[in-house]
């Protein structure tokens, strides 16, 4: 199970191998991407809160990436936050995601990306439920759902 001090420690030391690696070119990526995906995955963007689809979604299965259908998570940790985004407590894999120290708004986040295309999801926080205390807090429109038959 990954903690804040994990979390950290890949932000400032680097990060976990991936499994592969996805690269396109922006005219590729806006080739396979609505522009609103375009716009949150690759300009890391955000959705406005409470407006994504995938945020009252509660059936089985996984949440992959939009950009390379990389699994993210799993729907047995998705919790609701109250924040207007999908949260989640863990990653599916501790190399699925990449973290990187954000900056931007005047505040210091720590932004979490697909680890195999550099896809921007969302954040992370260390307010999280137990036992972890992590909240990954993600774009609907950076997953799709891909549910258990």
């Amino acid at each position: 199970m990954l903690l804040w001090k994990d979390i950290m420690h890949y932000a400032v030391s680097g990060n976990p191998v991936p499994d592969r690696r996805v690269e396109k070119t922006e005219a590729e990526w806006k080739e396979v991407l609505t522009p609103e995906q375009f716009r949150i995955t690759r300009k890391k963007g955000t959705e406005r809160p409470h407006s994504g689809a995938l945020c009252s979604i509660h059936e089985a299965g996984e949440y992959a990436c939009v950009c390379c259908n990389s699994p993210l998570f799993d729907s047995t940790i998705k919790f609701e936050s109250g924040t207007g985004w999908p949260s989640f407590t863990q990653p599916i894999k501790a190399n699925a995601i990449k973290y990187e120290k954000d900056v931007s708004f005047g505040m210091v986040r720590v932004e979490v990306l697909c680890n195999t295309c550099d896809g921007h999801l969302g954040h992370v926080f260390p307010d999280g439920p137990a036992p972890s205390g992590l909240r990954y807090c993600i774009n609907s429109e950076s997953m799709k759902m891909i549910t258990s038959d």
